[in-house]
């Protein structure tokens, strides 16, 4: 085996374990740094201008945060290219022109680490259930990473009469309809996940036909994404009330994800009983609140901009600095909207450090 094949193996062992110490974290996190710094050329040279290598890094929280733009300006890759690959894109809904992309020379990391949190968040013990899945398919968007997201959920955990709701002639509220009338008849719970604005699409829809649902108990609802400008944006209170009006599914069980595409692990609420919910992620991702120019720590208690260390990143970068303004709170921390004035202009300044290294 290679170093890459030897580092893949290492990290799916680490996946499936229960848990880890810090200290099991911060030696698999410091041994992918100085795999990416040996590999990745525009990482490296980043990591140089801030005095940062394997040398001089100690922790996981001294590695360099990646600005989520630079996935936009340059390739972060540690493997070459290769047929095999699968490139996830982001959406460009910002009113960017670039699109970031993420290379995977292979998914088996990031389909793990999928699997191995969704059956501990979403399905909480159980093994499939029927799903409704409110977004396109992987034929209509290949580089999207939450149609691979939503298909492996449909494929790992749903059960044979899961079927996509949302397709080229828009979204099927008649066969929708018909489904959620199953459910209620036969008291066999069912499970909706999709971006958040299908699911105000889908609130519309009911709120025009006069129609709602009681789902049987254990149904639940995931949504991710936001609105993105698709549909008309509700306040949270609003949106999950929604659900639970129109769905008959308890704020408990109406649980959002907290992804993107620049990572391979994603984040849950426990429910939205309580706004805003508290997120969390699972052993194998670590989260920072930083000062987006110096990528200092803030003082406890104070918002800052989130940085996440992924280790199931292998092959772009593992530490990634968002656009994402959190808090810190019980078990986990408050996402708390895009970074706006000075902190985002911090967050294009740190883009620009980035692609001025890279191309020095």
């Amino acid at each position: 085996m290679d170093k890459a094949d030897t580092l893949v193996a290492d990290l799916l062992a680490f996946i499936a374990m229960d848990g880890c110490t810090d200290d099991q974290f911060d030696q698999l996190a410091l041994r992918l740094f100085a795999y990416q710094y040996a590999s990745n050329t525009p990482f490296r040279s980043f990591c140089q201008r801030r005095g940062a290598s394997p040398r001089t890094v100690k922790t996981w929280s001294d590695i360099p945060a990646v600005p989520i733009d630079a996935f936009k300006a340059l390739e972060l890759r540690s493997e070459p290219p290769s047929q095999a690959e699968r490139v996830f894109m982001t959406s460009g809904t910002t009113g960017r022109a670039a699109r970031g992309r993420h290379f995977h020379p292979a998914l088996q990391v990031y389909d793990l680490s999928m699997q191995q949190h969704f059956a501990t968040r979403f399905m909480q013990g159980r093994a499939r259930m029927p799903m409704g899945i409110l977004f396109p398919d992987e034929v209509a968007m290949p580089n999207s990473s939450l149609a691979h997201y939503l298909a492996l959920a449909k494929s790992a955990f749903g059960t044979s009469e899961s079927r996509y709701f949302l397709g080229p002639e828009g979204l099927d509220m008649d066969g929708l309809c018909a489904v959620l009338e199953a459910a209620e008849r036969t008291g066999q719970p069912y499970a909706l996940l999709g971006a958040s604005f299908s699911l105000v699409h889908v609130m519309d829809a009911l709120r025009a036909q006069g129609r709602r649902f009681q789902l049987p108990a254990g149904s639940r609802i995931l949504d991710t994404g936001g609105y993105k400008g698709q549909s008309r944006d509700l306040p949270l209170a609003d949106f999950y009330a929604g659900l639970t009006e129109l769905l008959g599914v308890p704020p408990a069980l109406c649980i959002n994800m907290y992804g993107m595409t620049e990572l391979s692990t994603q984040f849950y609420d426990d429910g939205n009983a309580c706004l805003p919910s508290v997120k969390s992620g699972p052993h194998w991702i670590r989260s920072r609140l930083v000062e987006p120019v110096s990528g200092r720590s803030v003082a406890p208690g104070e918002r800052g901009i989130l940085v996440h260390c992924d280790l199931a990143n292998y092959n772009a970068v593992s530490t990634i600095l968002t656009e994402d303004v959190g808090q810190w709170a019980e078990g986990g921390f408050l996402l708390l909207g895009r970074a706006e004035g000075a902190a985002a202009k911090g967050c294009s300044l740190a883009v620009d450090e980035f692609v001025q290294a890279a191309r020095a």
